[in-house]
């Protein structure tokens, strides 16, 4: 390449990288959350308002008993403007609850911050212009035609520094049925228990049943940014002891494609990037599975309890455990059996569950996420040490015998058939594998995969700084410096590598480091970092290999030359 090419491509290569920077500064910004809802009651003395058109439905199946239950018509509440909300503050929940039949319509996640560098909490849950996404739960009870009507006992209630639990009552009387409704906050916790006490003050038998339900419109997930690549799911899922771990994307449940499931125990979830709501009743009872749309067309998974009667005089406890918050496993897996599968690390689960538990036990000797990935990345190779020193005693060896395969392609070149008979004879006698340069890519591919499905799923890297400008693990390199130096690592080994005999086929390989560069620069800081040290190390590898292979005086003595 002539001075004066290179004095035209060097300000070209540093004039488009700051156009890439500039681009990733003004696109890659997060939409705004919604501020937390607090709406002026049109009752002054707290009278129950008209009732909603929509109902928590349930789908007409037969129960454990063997009767068949009809639909509820107990509804869903449309935004709650016009009445008071209920809110509640623990050390990790900040909550809203509709008083028209108790759905939260609101839930904040203090502990985890909306952006890298904002004050304000992650919003999981809210009903907005820009996004519906609640969690509803409801009754279906003799004598109901509508959403109940309950009254706070009052509308702010806090978690105080030395309490370590939380009760929230709500109180309504239907048809001689005194209901409380109580949600249980644990400080640290995610789960709430959300029950309903029922006492039958009637002269007659009433049946009461659970409904849980999560509707969410179908926006876009505020959680994810935008990437190129694989995507993290958004959509439901469920679980019974049948099946562990089932995805209904939100495409089936417009079209009605699910068929209700009933099993014991179990749970229902909508999953997003980084973050889960799911109700997980009892594991000890019969529960119905279904999906549908309501009349906002939000996509709505849901269960409904087995039925419970109540004899006059009787009493009852219905309810569940509703989780909103990270996916983190540990939290995850006492709420619910299989609950942490919503941790969701693609078909290699298997590889990158172990890389995760490495991950996290290294984590906890350094505190760092940046050099725990490191030190993972050298744990990694020292695995596959063997195979790649194989495969790179290959690669050297073709290296240095590449003349004389040069030779005999010159010299059979007319006829092939020829060539690659006396190109079969030269690898079994200089012992090369033709194929042992791809077997380092070709394993460490799906750990690749795997890492990046891990990485991506991890919400304990979102937010976690490295060191210097990376301050977000979870997200690309804001200067793409990393993926620079990833292709520049890329280049190096190239050199170490033989060139490959076909001059289109040297042409590509040389467009690799150009390529991955070009999709690296959107991949999570994380991984971009593992495939930097682990380029490294194989360079390191590499070069003492091909050092040795070359000073070896016993290799290709017999080569003859032109």
């Amino acid at each position: 390449m002539d001075v004066k090419r290179l004095l035209l491509l060097i300000p070209l290569a540093v004039l488009a990288y700051l156009i890439v920077v500039q681009w990733n500064q003004d696109y890659s910004q997060v939409s705004p959350e919604p501020e937390a809802p607090s709406f002026t009651s049109s009752s002054a003395n707290g009278e129950a308002q008209q009732t909603d058109p929509d109902g928590l439905a349930v789908p007409a199946t037969r129960s454990a008993s063997g009767d068949v239950s009809q639909a509820m018509p107990d509804t869903s509440a449309s935004p709650a403007s016009g009445r008071d909300l209920i809110a509640v503050v623990t050390d990790v929940l900040d909550l809203r609850i509709d008083p028209q039949g108790g759905d939260i319509v609101y839930a904040a996640l203090p502990q985890h911050r909306l952006t890298l560098n904002s004050d304000r909490p992650y919003v999981l849950l809210s009903d907005s212009e820009s996004r519906s996404y609640v969690a509803r739960s409801g009754l279906q009870l003799d004598g109901q035609a509508g959403r109940i009507a309950f009254t706070p006992e009052q509308t702010e209630h806090r978690l105080a520094e030395d309490d370590n639990r939380l009760e929230v009552d709500l109180r309504a009387e239907v048809n001689g049925i005194d209901i409380i409704k109580r949600f249980t906050f644990e400080r640290g916790n995610y789960a709430v228990d959300v029950n309903y006490y029922l006492t039958n003050s009637s002269e007659t038998p009433v049946t009461a049943r659970f409904i849980g339900q999560l509707a969410r419109d179908n926006s876009s997930d505020p959680s994810s940014g935008p990437a190129l690549g694989m995507q993290s799911y958004l959509g439901a899922a469920y679980s019974t002891p049948e099946s562990r771990y089932e995805k209904v994307d939100f495409d089936d449940i417009q079209s009605g494609n699910f068929e209700n499931v009933d099993a014991q125990g179990g749970w229902v979830a909508i999953i997003q990037h980084y973050f889960v709501s799911a109700w997980a009743p009892s594991q000890n009872q019969q529960n119905l599975y279904y999906a549908t749309t309501d009349s906002q067309n939000r996509n709505v998974a849901a269960f409904a309890g087995p039925v419970s009667t109540l004899a006059p005089g009787g009493e009852a406890r219905l309810g569940a455990t509703l989780y909103m918050g990270p996916k983190v496993q540990d939290y995850l897996e006492t709420v619910a059996p299989n609950l942490r599968l919503t941790v969701d690390f693609g078909w290699l689960w298997f590889i990158a569950n172990p890389l995760f538990w490495l991950l996290d036990q290294i984590h906890s000797l350094i505190g760092n996420w940046g050099w725990s990935i490191v030190l993972l990345t050298i744990s990694v190779k020292l695995v596959l040490w063997p195979l790649s020193a194989k495969a790179y005693k290959s690669m050297a060896r073709m290296r240095k015998l590449g003349p004389e395969m040069q030779r005999l392609k010159e010299q059979y070149g007319d006829d092939r058939q020829k060539m690659s008979q006396e190109m079969m004879k030269f690898y079994q006698k200089e012992k090369i594998n033709p194929l042992g340069g791809c077997l380092p890519i070709l394993v460490q591919m799906p750990v690749f995969i795997a890492l990046y499905w891990m990485l991506l799923e991890s919400v304990e890297l979102r937010h976690a700084p490295f060191m210097f400008w990376i301050q977000d693990l979870s997200v690309k390199d804001p200067f793409f410096i990393l993926p620079i130096l990833m292709g520049a690592s890329m280049f190096v080994q190239q050199l170490l590598n033989p060139t490959p005999p076909d001059p289109m086929q040297a042409k590509i390989m040389r467009m690799l480091p150009i390529v991955f560069t070009f999709f690296f620069l959107w991949f999570p800081a994380g991984l971009v970092i593992y495939w930097v040290v682990n380029n490294i190390i194989s360079i390191a590898q590499q070069y003492a290999i091909t050092r040795k292979i070359e000073n070896d005086p016993s290799i290709g003595k017999g080569m003859k030359t032109k």
